[in-house]
């Protein structure tokens, strides 16, 4: 199938223009001088000899000191002349033929005057000019050079796109984007959609600026920093760009890395630019996004003891923010996903004031969220967002926006007019699970061994209270998975160690499944092994939830644990950890076992319609097991409170 391509554009190139001066300096040069072929100089005593025979067309004069000749056709003609009649290409010599030079200016002309009366010279000219040939010859390679150099220039200024700030001679210039009234930004807190409690703080912080005197009149004083703190794609960015829709003020954006540069110095200079922009257009907001980049505690990766340019780049942030001379009109917006990290004399009070965390959106405000993505979608009468909002346990705000963008995709695959709930149910599948692979080659032995360990995670969590509750289980190869099996988690604040369990016990459903139908195992619960030893590792040396090392954490939440090499426990300790992850371990599987051999009956009924339809829901499981006994307890705390 043949595709008609476009072809690409013409496209003009400033270095054409460059080659092509370089390639005329050579040519000339190459002929030592302004024609093709110089023109052969004669004395005056020839001149007149051949002005006499009447051989002699035209004459030019220049400057009343040289001269060039023309010869008639009919001189060409002639023997002594045929060296001159043809240029270098063997075309005729249109001319000049002869070049000499004039003593006495107005005897020549005499002479010439007297010569067209009688007939022996057609014409005659007089002329005034510079010798611009050679002016040029000798000017041109200065020329030249000059032009490159501010090509280059121009070149390492980003094109003029760049600002100031990639100018060679201007890169200690910040880089910063400003936002002011001349900037229309569209995107406003409406657009925002959940995270209530943020978009409060952020919001007083413009009110701030807007209405200074409402606060300051009792004496408070306006917050120098606010400091926006989650997982990556909850809307930390997205507010800041409401923050510029809503703000009537100059808003500055950059990220965190326009600081960092190769050149020595260059950090600490964009932060000084910075923050001098800010203040000459104060009351103004600054915004940096992954401020990590730069607000790394200080004196943990400088292992060669040397300079550290990022550092000098924080302690000139650290001044700026809270210094001698600051100004309390300037805010400092910040994003980061690893506040961890960040230096904390970058995150005490009189910097940033306020630490606003953005987590993960709930059932409501992943409705909301939806609500806002589907706006501009073609979508079905009637479609439900309150089940969306059910089917995204876990989804950031972006996680959502990506759903939405899929299901829209994969209804004009299939040439629909509207999206349609089934849409959004497969772009789920599609993003948790990955790509559907029918046509990979799997064998029917292979085939019955990914059958029986789904249906094992399946009976496993059917029969347990606290394991997530199944919403369809497919042997259909997705991603790098050979089969998968969709739960609907119930969203908690807190887990008890019975509930951790459950969910480990679930996912030892399907290794114990193998065991039970086959008396063998396999290699296809890789993934489930790395969940479950995560979760017993995080039971025993974070949660405190093991008995026999009681109440005791491991765990670093200012994350100052990640540059040593040593661990935080003996030896001795290190062996108990081991095994008593062991024993959590296998004592699931164990008890994954026995729930299996208890219903093993139903276990192979469920991989036998496994195998036939590849795909199974939860009213397959109900026509089985029976109704679920076990509530939901984010369903009834949504019933509560509606």
């Amino acid at each position: 199938m043949s595709e008609n391509k476009k072809p690409n554009g013409f496209k003009f190139s400033p270095w054409w223009i460059t080659g092509g001066i370089i390639l005329m300096f050579i040519v000339l040069n190459m002929m030592n001088g302004s024609s093709i072929q110089d023109p052969t100089k004669i004395t005056s005593s020839k001149f007149d000899e051949l002005l006499n025979k009447g051989q002699i067309e035209k004459v030019n004069v220049f400057n009343k000191s040289d001269g060039e000749a023309f010869l008639t056709a009919a001189a060409l003609k002639d023997k002594a002349n045929k060296k001159i009649s043809k240029d270098v290409f063997g075309n005729p010599n249109k001319g000049p033929h002869y070049t000499f030079e004039i003593a006495d200016a107005q005897n020549f002309e005499n002479k010439l005057i007297k010569a067209k009366n009688e007939n022996k010279l057609k014409e005659y000219d007089f002329k005034i000019q510079g010798d611009w040939t050679g002016i040029l010859m000798n000017f041109l390679p200065i020329i030249l050079i000059i032009g490159v150099w501010i090509f280059i220039m121009r070149r390492m200024s980003g094109g003029g796109a760049g600002g100031g700030g990639g100018q060679i001679f201007n890169i200690g210039k910040s880089r910063a984007k400003l936002f002011d009234e001349k900037s229309e930004v569209k995107t406003t807190f409406k657009d925002v959609a959940g995270l209530e409690g943020a978009k409060e703080e952020v919001q007083e912080i413009v009110e701030f600026l807007r209405n200074p005197e409402k606060y300051t009149v009792l004496g408070g004083k306006i917050p120098k920093g606010a400091l926006l703190v989650g997982p990556p794609g909850t809307g930390k960015t997205l507010l800041a760009k409401a923050v510029a829709g809503e703000a009537k003020v100059p808003f500055f954006s950059l990220s965190g890395s326009d600081f960092v540069e190769m050149f020595v110095g260059v950090g600490a200079s964009r932060v000084r630019d910075l923050f001098k922009q800010a203040k000459e257009k104060s009351p103004a907001i600054i915004f940096i996004d992954e401020i990590d980049a730069v607000g790394r505690a200080r004196g943990k990766n400088n292992m060669s003891g040397g300079n550290d340019e990022r550092e000098n780049t924080l302690n000139q942030l650290l001044t700026e923010m809270d210094g001698f001379g600051t100004n309390t009109h300037v805010i400092v917006l910040a994003a980061t996903n690893r506040a961890d990290v960040l230096d904390k004399a970058l995150m005490r009070a009189g910097r940033f004031d306020r630490q606003i965390y953005v987590d993960l959106p709930d059932i409501r405000e992943r409705k909301e969220i939806f609500e806002v993505h589907l706006a501009p979608l073609k979508k079905v009468d009637g479609l439900d967002t309150d089940f969306l909002a059910k089917q995204t346990p876990g989804f950031s705000g972006a996680d959502i926006a990506n759903v939405c963008n899929e299901a829209a995709l994969i209804a004009a695959r299939n040439n629909k007019t509207a999206v349609d709930k089934q849409d959004f149910l497969d772009a789920v599948d599609r993003i948790v699970g990955g790509l559907e692979k029918k046509n990979k080659i799997v064998t029917p032995a292979e085939k019955r061994a990914i059958a029986v360990h789904e249906a094992g995670h399946a009976t496993v969590s059917w029969m347990l209270e606290h394991a997530a509750p199944l919403i369809k289980v497919t042997i259909v190869p997705r991603g790098q998975s050979l089969g998968a099996a969709w739960y609907l988690p119930e969203e908690r604040l807190i887990v008890r160690p019975d509930q951790m369990l459950d969910e480990m016990c679930a996912t030892m459903g399907g290794r114990a499944a193998e065991k039970v139908v086959f008396d063998t195992i396999s290699t296809g619960a890789l993934s489930d092994l790395e969940k479950v030893t995560k979760q017993a590792r995080a039971m025993v040396t974070i949660y405190g939830l093991n008995e026999k090392l009681g109440n005791i954490t491991y765990y670093d939440s200012s994350g100052q644990s990640e540059y040593n090499f040593s661990k935080p426990y003996s030896e001795d300790t290190a062996i108990t950890i081991d095994k008593e992850i062991s024993i959590l371990i296998e004592g699931q599987y164990q008890r994954a076992i026995q729930i299996l051999r208890d219903n093993q009956d139903k276990l192979m009924q469920l991989a036998d319609i496994l195998i036939e339809k590849e795909v199974i829901f939860k009213d397959d499981l109900e026509t089985i097991f029976g109704k679920r006994p076990f509530g939901n307890d984010t369903e009834e705390t949504l019933e509560v409170l509606a």
